[in-house]
C-alpha cells in the first residue's frame, strides 16, 4: 500500500474515532444530566425532614413561546450591582447558561433551610477564582465549599463584616462544584452534612413515586404536608379564599403537587391534593367546584359588569371556565385534581388597573 494511502485511511480510521468518542462523551452527558438523575442527587442529599421540593427546568423554559411571554410580563428586578461584577468576572448568566435547578426546604424552630442543586455551563476556573476573593474556602467531604456572607441590611447591628469574612453567626450561603456542570448550595451552616449523607430518606420512594408523575413538566413543587405547611398555607391564602371549612379540609391532605406546563398558547396549571380519607376528597372537590360556581356568579352580576373592564371580566371568566376540578384514586390515596389554564388574556388582565 502505498504511504499516501496509508496516510489517509489512518485520518478515517482517527476521523471515526474521534467521532465514536464524542457520541459516548454526549450520550453520557445527556444521561448524568437527566433531569431524573439530578432529582436523585436531591433526594439522596436533602434533609430527611424536608417538606417540599421545587424544580424548574430553566432551559426547557427558556425555548417555550408562552414561557417567553411570561417572562416578558413579569417585573424586571433592578440589576444588582454585585452581580453585574460577577457576570463580567466569571462570564456565568443565570438567565443564559443556567439549565435546571432543584430546591428542598425544610423549616426548624423559627428557622429555614434550603438545599439546592443546580446543573447549567459554568466555568469553574473563573467562578472559583471569583469567590476566593470574597468567601471563605474549606476543604470537606472531598469538596473545596466556598461560604459567602448572605446580603443583609448594614445598618442592623451585628451585621457589620468583619476583614470579608462572614462570622459563625451571620447567615450565609455555601456552595461546592459536584463536578463539571453541576453545584450544590444551601444556607445551612454546613453544606457536608448533605454531602456526606449515606442513606436517602426511608419515605424515598414516596418523593420519587410524584417525581416520575410530574415529570415532563418543566416547573413543578411537591410538598409533604404537615401541621406547620397546613397552617402556612392557609395563612397565605388570598382573602377570598381564607374560610374555614377550606382550611380545614386543606389540612387533611398529605401531599401537594402544583405543576406548570406550557402549551403554545397558555400555561397549563395542574394542583393535586392527596389524603387518605375519601370523604375529605370528596368535600374539598365539592367545594371547590362551587368556589368556581360562585366566581362565575359574581362576575355576571350586574353591578360587577358595571365595575370591571370587559376585556378584565372575560379573562377571569376565561379562567374560571377552564377550571376541571376532579377525584382520582391513587392506591390507598385519594386525590382532588384541579387544572387551570393562564392565557395571554389573562395576564393581560393582571398588568390593566
Amino acid at each position: 500500500m502505498k504511504k499516501s494511502s496509508k496516510i489517509i485511511l489512518g485520518a478515517i480510521v482517527l476521523g471515526f474515532f474521534v467521532l465514536a468518542l464524542l457520541g459516548v462523551w454526549r450520550y453520557s452527558a445527556s444521561r448524568s444530566l437527566s433531569p431524573e438523575e439530578m432529582l436523585g442527587v436531591l433526594l439522596h442529599a436533602m434533609p430527611h425532614d424536608a417538606s417540599g421540593i421545587l424544580y424548574i427546568d430553566v432551559g426547557q423554559l427558556r425555548r417555550a413561546p408562552f414561557a417567553q411571554r411570561l417572562f416578558a410580563w413579569a417585573p424586571k428586578p433592578q440589576t444588582d450591582p454585585e452581580y453585574a461584577r460577577f457576570v463580567e468576572q466569571t462570564d456565568f448568566n443565570y438567565e443564559r447558561d443556567l439549565d435546571r435547578v432543584a430546591f428542598s426546604a425544610v423549616s426548624r424552630g423559627s428557622q429555614s433551610y434550603w438545599f439546592a442543586v443546580a446543573d447549567g455551563t459554568f466555568d469553574q476556573k473563573r467562578i472559583a477564582a471569583y469567590l476566593a476573593k470574597i468567601s471563605i474556602v474549606k476543604k470537606r467531604a472531598g469538596h473545596d465549599i466556598y461560604s459567602i456572607p448572605a446580603l443583609l441590611p448594614t445598618n442592623i447591628p451585628g451585621n457589620a463584616k468583619s476583614n470579608g469574612a462572614p462570622s459563625s453567626a451571620s447567615p450565609q450561603i455555601s456552595f461546592t462544584f459536584l463536578r463539571s456542570g453541576r453545584i450544590a448550595a444551601t444556607n445551612d451552616s454546613d453544606l457536608s452534612v448533605y454531602l456526606d449523607q449515606k442513606d436517602a430518606p426511608a419515605d424515598a420512594p414516596q418523593w420519587e413515586k410524584r417525581f416520575k408523575r410530574l415529570a415532563g413538566s418543566p416547573v413543578f413543587v411537591v410538598v409533604r404536608q404537615d401541621d406547620r405547611t397546613a397552617s402556612s398555607l392557609a395563612a397565605q391564602a388570598p382573602g377570598g379564599l381564607q374560610s374555614p371549612q377550606l382550611s380545614a379540609l386543606l389540612a387533611q391532605l398529605t401531599w401537594l403537587t402544583f405543576a406548570g406546563q406550557p402549551q403554545n398558547d397558555s400555561l397549563r396549571i395542574v394542583a393535586e391534593g392527596e389524603s387518605p380519607s375519601d370523604a375529605t376528597a370528596r368535600q374539598l372537590a365539592d367545594m371547590l367546584n362551587g368556589v368556581v360556581i360562585l366566581a362565575e356568579a359574581g362576575l355576571n352580576d350586574p353591578k360587577m359588569r358595571q365595575r370591571l373592564n370587559p376585556q378584565t371580566r372575560n379573562a377571569y371568566l376565561e379562567l374560571l371556565k377552564s377550571a376541571d376540578i376532579s377525584r382520582l384514586d391513587r392506591d390507598d390515596l385519594k386525590a382532588v385534581r384541579v387544572v387551570l389554564d393562564i392565557t395571554p388574556s389573562f395576564l393581560d388582565a393582571a398588568t390593566s388597573p
